[in-house]
């Protein structure tokens, strides 16, 4: 990692923590820059110390050891990130998470009050969970050779266990095709459900996507692939963490539009993806060029890309 991304990486988790109250920013704002650097999420639960998650696990912030959090501390944050505003937070929990400026996301745990079957609000906070957002700008260089043929992208699915890095993968080679940076330039749709890969906040990415890159966010990512195919002609699709046979149809039906696809899906390889109905559709169709593995974690991760044939990979 050079200066600069060190620089930014530091910078992101500096303002990340100034969603905390005082006593808690100013602990988390003594941890090294390489721990700031590496951090992924500052978990707050009720009645435990603040920690931090990072690739060596979660660990106690230093000096908070004998300072459990309060319910009250919990709603600072989101008084913080909402500008006094965190009833209207409390109103849009149907999706477990809120994001806010800088594209970090809170996630939120409490007891749920629920009308007609649904989550309308939370009443007693007892976790949240902030995420770091960050790009890692030139992640997807090593590989791109491997994911093209003559400069052009194939259709690539990215396969890791949860919390392997899939998405910062999928974020930087969506970026690099829009941009052209190593490829062919290409127009990017992305159907950004819960806006895990642009962080859009008052119509901007908070997070590099690339300049010829169209995101709908919000929207089940089904839906959103529809709407952007019909709407944006897009020339490649890309969509985190495949989960609904709505997803899969949407795929095949942008794939028969001629659309390359930018997918990712948890999975620890071909053969555990294979060996469900739901993934196999997928790789029957054959509506995937490239696939590629993530294996490792934190700084010892690496890339495997492979060609699929007939939903094998050679």
């Amino acid at each position: 990692m050079n200066r600069g991304m060190t620089e930014d990486a530091g910078a992101r988790f500096r303002q990340a923590a100034a969603l905390l109250p005082s006593r808690l920013r100013q602990a988390a704002e003594k941890l090294s820059g390489e721990q700031q650097c590496r951090a992924e999420e500052l978990r707050l639960r009720n009645g435990y110390p603040i920690t931090v998650s990072g690739p060596e696990g979660e660990l106690v912030i230093p000096g908070c050891e004998q300072l459990p959090l309060t319910e009250r501390d919990l709603g600072q944050v989101l008084e913080i990130a909402t500008q006094a505003s965190a009833h209207t937070v409390l109103e849009q929990v149907r999706n477990g998470f809120v994001t806010v400026k800088g594209g970090h996301r809170i996630g939120i745990c409490g007891s749920g009050v629920v009308r007609d079957g649904e989550v309308c609000n939370l009443r007693r906070l007892s976790s949240l969970s902030i995420r770091v957002a960050r790009s890692v700008p030139g992640i997807s260089a090593g590989i791109l050779d491997g994911l093209t043929v003559n400069g052009l992208l194939q259709s690539t699915l990215i396969l890791s266990p949860p919390g392997g890095g899939k998405t910062t993968l999928l974020r930087d080679i969506i970026r690099a095709v829009s941009d052209g940076d190593g490829v062919t330039p290409m127009r990017v749709g992305i159907a950004d459900e819960r806006g895990e890969l642009a962080a859009m906040y008052d119509g901007l990415p908070q997070l590099d996507v690339g300049r010829r890159t169209d995101v709908l966010d919000g929207c089940p990512k089904g839906t959103a692939l529809l709407m952007l195919l019909r709407g944006m002609n897009p020339q490649v699709l890309a969509a985190d963490e495949i989960t609904a046979p709505a997803d899969c149809a949407a795929l095949e039906a942008a794939a028969n539009c001629g659309v390359t696809l930018l997918a990712t899906a948890h999975a620890s390889g071909t053969e555990d993806l294979s060996s469900r109905p739901l993934y196999r559709r997928l790789l029957d169709a054959g509506i995937f060029r490239r696939v590629v593995l993530i294996r490792g974690s934190g700084r010892s991760r690496t890339y495997q890309v492979k060609r699929l044939e007939g939903g094998v990979a050679c």
